[in-house]
């Protein structure tokens, strides 16, 4: 799978390209990921200007139509299959499970990060993108947000996981919508804490029966939006 990030700063993922599974696919061939600083489309070319203040007045600057379409329509011939556009941006749908693995489904995801006050609305009359936000709050740009959708993203992906079996009991996986049981490994006792004896009988009926209960319970106290959903 390809993902193609334009960003004013792509240095920002340098740290999270190298690391855990990550990287791990990446090595394997599984993901491919490629940065494409916006900047390098600025017709404006010592100063690389990106931006420009709104029309009618207000704080903040936007980033400039003329410089991101041609960006994104440069992007999109890199590579022999079409992207899919996300914009990630306040206003966009909620991110979740469930849209994670659509966009698993796809050979190659653009994503868009915006910056400032956002981009020119001209961009998404345009480009025509899927707006997308990771949650009812304002980050300082779309780089944190595309590398969420990444990690929600690869993580589904085939040969990612050790096991192909760890994300089907995770939280809201596969249209569960239950929150995921406790967990418990060694020691069995600290600091008067013990492991449930039900997970150390070795009962694989009672332990599932366990973990089922749990998940309701949990999902009740803590997301109970969720069961009346």
């Amino acid at each position: 799978m390809r993902f193609d990030i334009v960003t004013l700063f792509p240095a920002i993922f340098d740290g999270y390209l190298t690391q855990s599974l990550l990287e791990k696919a990446i090595q394997k061939q599984i993901v491919q990921i490629h940065r494409h600083d916006l900047r390098d489309w600025a017709a404006d070319t010592p100063h690389r200007k990106v931006d420009d203040r709104p029309f009618g007045g207000g704080p903040g600057m936007l980033l400039q139509v003329d410089v991101t379409v041609p960006c994104v329509e440069d992007v999109q011939r890199m590579a022999d299959k079409p992207a899919r556009k996300i914009l990630l941006t306040p206003q966009g749908k909620r991110f979740d499970q469930r849209m994670a693995e659509d966009f698993a489904t796809d050979e190659r995801l653009m994503l868009l990060c915006g910056r400032y006050e956002g981009f020119d609305q001209r961009v998404i009359d345009i480009l025509e993108p899927e707006e997308v936000s990771i949650g009812d709050f304002v980050l300082n740009g779309g780089e944190v947000a595309a590398m969420t959708i990444i990690d929600g993203v690869v993580r589904l992906l085939p040969g990612v996981l050790g096991d192909e079996n760890s994300n089907i009991d995770d939280s809201f996986s596969r249209g569960n919508r239950l929150l995921e049981f406790p967990q418990y490994t060694r020691p069995r006792d600290y600091r008067g804490h013990h492991v449930p004896e039900v997970l150390l009988s070795g009962n694989h009926e009672a332990i599932a029966k366990w973990r089922s209960e749990q998940s309701q319970i949990r999902t009740q106290q803590r997301r109970s939006d969720l069961l009346s959903d």
